[in-house]
């Protein structure tokens, strides 16, 4: 997932969002957005989840609004993915050859759509994304494909969308603290700063076997350790990059 570097219209920038299977290369979203905010973003997520069902992990690079530098590990994107136990997985600073399907498909589109003409607004845009994208995705042969199209290889995923905001499930017995809004939870009388993108969530806290040393959980997801007795945090744990 990604954006397509922004272009002007004769009314306001455009700002293409895409998003790629990786295995067929089917592009499941193209949309001419006004801009790249979580909300926009998130919107068009549902529906792409609603239609094609929920992937088990998203790669993204390390801009907004996916995040993540050392001290943004998680947005209010990632962390509403992760409720979908969604993973996030980024690609390491300076390294966008990871992305290199997205890549060249963003060289494609632009040298195929956008750098054709002068655009009127956003809507002059989304028509011919919409004939453009039923092309790429049901005509046009592609090599890495032994010269098949992505519709031939691609299949919708088996996990269905709950809905926009799932409920956070935790055992009845488990360990739960509330995020504050300045970032922290409090434990046994002392706070401990978490990301401030979780709050208003509830975290599970597991202890480890090691005195002291209690496992902070968001679903299934490790956010961070902490150290009781030091009352400061031992391991930090950010979103996986390849």
């Amino acid at each position: 997932m990604d954006f397509k570097g922004w272009f002007r219209t004769l009314a306001a920038p455009c700002h293409p969002l895409t998003i790629l299977d990786d295995h067929s290369r089917f592009d499941l979203c193209l949309e001419a957005l006004a801009n790249e905010q979580t909300l926009t973003v998130k919107v068009q997520l549902e529906r792409v989840f609603e239609r094609y069902g929920l992937p088990d992990t998203i790669l993204t690079d390390n801009g907004s609004p996916w995040g993540s530098d050392r001290t943004h590990f998680y947005t209010p994107l990632t962390v509403w993915l992760m409720l979908l136990e969604v993973k996030v997985v980024h690609i390491r600073p300076y390294h966008p050859q990871t992305q290199g399907k997205e890549e060249r498909f963003h060289r494609t589109l632009k040298k195929e759509v956008i750098s054709t003409r002068q655009w009127r607004d956003l809507a002059d845009c989304q028509r011919a994304f919409d004939e453009w994208r039923i092309v790429d995705n049901h005509d046009r042969p592609h090599e890495s494909l032994s010269g098949d199209v992505p519709a031939e290889h691609y299949r919708p995923s088996l996990r269905s969308f709950p809905g926009p905001e799932p409920k956070q499930e935790y055992p009845s017995t488990a360990i739960l603290r509330k995020v504050q809004q300045g970032g922290f939870i409090s434990f046994r009388g002392v706070e401990y700063s978490v990301p401030k993108a979780f709050r208003g969530y509830q975290l599970r806290l597991i202890e480890t076997g090691r005195e002291g040393h209690f496992e902070v959980f968001f679903g299934r997801n490790l956010i961070k350790i902490i150290d009781i007795d030091k009352t400061e945090k031992v391991l930090p744990v950010s979103p996986v990059r390849v």
